[in-house]
């Protein structure tokens, strides 16, 4: 296996059960968000998807590294409290940037596909930066670090509050961030739709020109499929 799954009980994120996950219930009211179906759940997604459907700008502008006109586009759905997500993050992304991102050759895209209520907080952090950079940077610390903020004993809000003030924020724009309904939902939202319209039902999943990776996300794994692409004649 080399993808972490939607359990059951993860699919509904709503903002009373992160901010009571993080400790921070008295922040706000209930407000349930549409849950993932348990069809899209189970079902495996296609070999390969509409490239302009996967483009298709939402309320959620995309995180993207490398320029808009690359040959190729990798696009991964990842969750911020996943390890297989951590270990790409770690192992394989530095050299990946390197040989693709850096030298023009591919765009990259990070969308949000939270698998619990920790990791949609965390990602309303990095949302939060308002900034490419910055979010990239704590995107990256908080997958390098991820054992300790994600999966430590106690309450994780002061460790996350920890991850979030090297990216700048104070006490007042991190609890304003979790309070953010319009955020949460738009993350959830492109959950759904990720979920609904490609299939996505683990993290990480990576569409390389629409086609779905298969294998494991290794630099060899993406050197077969992106090695092609490169080669083709425009």
């Amino acid at each position: 296996m080399f993808a972490s799954k939607i359990q059951p009980g993860q699919s509904k994120l709503s903002r009373r059960g992160l901010l009571s996950a993080l400790g921070l219930a008295a922040l706000g009211a209930a407000i349930v968000l549409t849950p993932l179906s348990s069809k899209a759940q189970q079902q495996k997604g296609p070999a390969e998807v509409s490239v302009e459907e996967l483009m298709k700008p939402t309320a959620l502008p995309d995180l993207a590294l490398g320029p808009e006109d690359a040959k190729v586009t990798v696009v991964e759905y990842a969750s911020l409290t996943c390890g297989h997500c951590a270990n790409f993050a770690k192992n394989v992304w530095p050299e990946f940037k390197k040989k693709y991102v850096d030298t023009g050759k591919v765009r990259y895209i990070f969308r949000d596909f939270p698998l619990d209520n920790l990791a949609a907080a965390a990602s309303m952090m990095a949302r939060c930066t308002e900034d490419n950079d910055k979010a990239f940077l704590l995107i990256d610390s908080l997958f390098e670090k991820q054992e300790k903020w994600a999966f430590g004993k106690g309450n994780p809000v002061p460790r996350l509050f920890e991850m979030a003030k090297q990216a700048g924020f104070t006490q007042e724009k991190f609890d304003a961030c979790l309070k953010n309904q319009k955020l949460l939902d738009d993350i959830t939202n492109g959950r759904t739709r990720a979920s609904d319209v490609f299939g996505v039902s683990s993290t990480p999943t990576f569409f390389i020109n629409g086609k779905r990776l298969q294998t494991a996300p290794t630099l060899e794994g993406f050197d077969e499929m992106i090695g092609p692409m490169l080669a083709e004649k425009s």
